[in-house]
């Protein structure tokens, strides 16, 4: 057994951040420096002297206040554009004490914006921190969804999610082939891409793989995923927010007080909205639904009057390109919470 937490994905960078004593994170001037090692910001053979002076002292002094000279003075127009998001996403870190801080006002009402991709950033560290020491495969793989996306396999009774990133590769790299014909390009075309599905047997494989994002899950009813997922989105809650809850799958919602529901994602969003209003959906709009989801409130203090003693539904679809995006910013603003004192 390795001494110490298990660290799942160390593409997280979370060896690069500081944990406070509430166990949030806070970004050092190691972490920020890690974004200006991006392949987008990396000076190539064309980059101007701007641009490899700018790098160089940011690389000496990732917090070094940058002004619009420094950018103008840049002749690559994409360059700039790359500086000017990191410099603002940098800029929104620290003027917030923590990560989990930066990432709420980000949905707060205020004027931030901050590329998706860096927003994944932020959930992809805070999870690893969550989640670290915890020895369940299953836990970590669902919580991958909290931060990439998911190609969505149906048929057949199967429901299983695989890394639509990762799928794409190995997809294009199957499909690659020295060049043979016709015979050969449809011989390609016919191969399928397969990925190891996780299950109780092979769980160890999951550590040695984690930041390869190659294993698909089996997301039905009865398998662990989908409750490993549920309680991935209770932690999520708790950490954030600060609200114990109990989360169940469900296979539908049959409940004449159905009041009030949250789309953990655009397409289940639409979907849950147009059966609250008693809207009849056909079989293949309904398909697309992954999973539901029942929330029940712990301290019923927590929510608002009316809700307390009443469930709140969740849903996760994917889109008619079978692409599941996860947004959980979704959980934490559309709750019906009561008011903090």
């Amino acid at each position: 057994m390795p001494e110490g937490p298990r660290e799942i994905w160390r593409s997280a960078g979370l060896g690069l951040l500081d944990r406070t004593e509430s166990g949030h994170l806070s970004p050092t001037e190691a972490f920020l420096r890690a974004y200006f090692v991006r392949p987008e910001l990396q000076p190539v053979e064309e980059s101007c002297a701007a641009e490899l002076r700018l790098h160089e002292a940011l690389m000496a002094e990732p917090l070094r206040p940058v002004g619009n000279g420094d950018l103008e003075a840049i002749r690559d127009a994409d360059a700039v554009d790359n500086y000017r998001a990191v410099l603002a996403f940098r800029d929104h870190l620290i003027a917030h004490p923590t990560l989990e801080a930066a990432y709420m006002s980000a949905f707060s009402g205020d004027v931030v914006s901050i590329p998706p991709i860096m927003l994944d950033h932020l959930v992809h560290a805070v999870l690893a921190n969550l989640l670290s020491g915890m020895d369940d495969p299953f836990r970590a793989r669902t919580a991958e969804l909290f931060f990439r996306e998911q190609t969505v396999m149906t048929g057949d009774g199967v429901l299983m999610l695989a890394d639509a990133e990762m799928l794409e590769l190995h997809a294009a790299s199957a499909g690659s082939r020295p060049v043979g014909g016709p015979l050969a390009e449809a011989e390609a075309a016919r191969r399928e891409v397969t990925f190891d599905v996780l299950t109780e047997e092979n769980a160890a494989l999951y550590w040695q793989r984690a930041d390869r994002y190659d294993m698909a899950v089996d997301f039905r009813f009865t398998e662990p995923a989908l409750d490993a997922f549920a309680r991935n989105l209770e932690l999520w809650l708790s950490h954030l927010l600060s609200v114990e809850t109990r989360i169940q799958p469900q296979r539908k919602i049959e409940d004449s007080r159905w009041t009030w529901h949250v789309g953990l994602d655009v397409q289940a969003t639409r979907i849950l909205n147009a059966l609250y209003d008693g809207q009849t959906l056909d079989e293949e709009v309904l398909s697309d639904i992954v999973a539901l989801f029942r929330l029940d409130w712990l301290d019923r203090r927590d929510a608002v009057e009316g809700m307390a003693d009443k469930p709140v539904y969740l849903g996760l679809a994917k889109r008619r390109d079978g692409i599941l995006k996860m947004k959980p910013q979704n959980l934490l603003t559309n709750l019906p919470l009561a008011a903090r004192q």
